[in-house]
């Protein structure tokens, strides 16, 4: 649930021309808003009937089963190759079954708004990772000030003249750690994955598929059986995958391919905003005034850090 952004989502593959779109892409970006905003929202529902890890592992079931049908009717095949499953097992843990069951775990003690506060940290954390890993990707005081400003938000949003009071210090740590391995994952995939020649859905589809064989794995380990079936969690559930993880990656790949990595992240800023909402609206959530005045902080600081420098016009005599 995240819209870090890579030159990896232009260079892990070379899809053919995208086909002609029905729908408007502004159209498609508020829907992708709007079903990431309240994932959070369904996340919280899920795990009122089941436990977190079967939240996640049905989360990447119904989310698989989306891009298989949307695989199929494209008839696209699987990638081939062992280094390449290898290093899609490796982004399936990092940027699906880990993130998704750490929000899932973070939800049972945290609210929807701040866990939805919680994932729009991802550029800041991203850029600070950039700077260490991608040696292309230079600092710049922009972006140093927009980063120093992010996570003066996040303090913001915690509270942090009250001594955190109040707030659930293991349920908050679990939402960052979830919204950190969203670009450790981008920065695996664009080192190990980019140019391999296959399709942003036949990658897609292997790596939710590979994620949820993880989760099937720990979830047979970790949990038990539920001894009843709650119908609203459950439609809650494959409302979040079917919608928050298939459709909404959908959405996604397609945006950037129509109008840009740049463009297409700018879902980022509007995810907190609906979640909050969300929360508040339809779970009763409480929102301190700390909050949206600390989200707005964030979000300006993540906006800056995204700013690149102007390529430098060379003069010719």
């Amino acid at each position: 649930m995240s819209t870090v952004t890579t030159p990896a989502d232009r260079a892990v593959a070379a899809p053919s021309a995208p086909p002609r779109r029905r729908l408007d892409w502004r159209l498609r970006f508020a829907a992708l808003s709007l079903i990431w905003g309240f994932s959070f929202l369904l996340i919280k529902v899920g795990t009122e009937g089941y436990a977190p890890f079967q939240v996640t592992l049905g989360r990447l079931v119904f989310g698989t089963a989306v891009l298989a049908a949307a695989m199929a009717v494209r008839r696209e095949r699987l990638p081939r190759g062992a280094r390449t499953w290898g290093h899609l097992a490796v982004a399936a843990f990092l940027l699906n079954a880990l993130p998704f069951s750490l929000f899932a775990y973070a939800e049972l003690t945290i609210p929807s708004t701040l866990a939805g506060i919680c994932n729009a940290t991802s550029p800041l954390w991203g850029m600070a990772l950039s700077l260490v890993a991608l040696s292309e990707d230079r600092p710049t005081r922009v972006r140093v000030a927009g980063l120093g400003l992010g996570f003066l938000g996040v303090l913001t949003v915690l509270g942090a003249w009250q001594g955190f009071h109040g707030l659930d210090a293991a349920g908050t740590a679990l939402a960052l750690l979830a919204s950190l391995s969203y670009p450790i994952g981008w920065i695996y995939v664009r080192r190990t994955l980019a140019g391999t020649g296959h399709s942003h859905l036949s990658m897609t589809g292997a790596q939710l598929m590979l994620a949820t064989v993880q989760l099937a794995v720990v979830t047979s380990l970790f949990t038990t059986l539920p001894t009843r079936v709650s119908v609203v969690p459950l439609l809650a559930i494959a409302a979040l995958g079917a919608l928050g993880t298939g459709l909404a990656m959908l959405l996604q790949y397609g945006l950037v391919a129509e109008v840009g990595p740049t463009t297409a992240q700018m879902v980022t800023y509007f995810v907190p905003v609906i979640a909050t909402a969300a929360g508040v609206a339809l779970l009763g959530e409480a929102l301190a005034w700390s909050t949206p005045v600390g989200a707005v902080i964030v979000l300006t600081g993540a906006a800056l850090t995204q700013v690149r420098p102007k390529p430098r016009k060379v003069s010719q005599s």
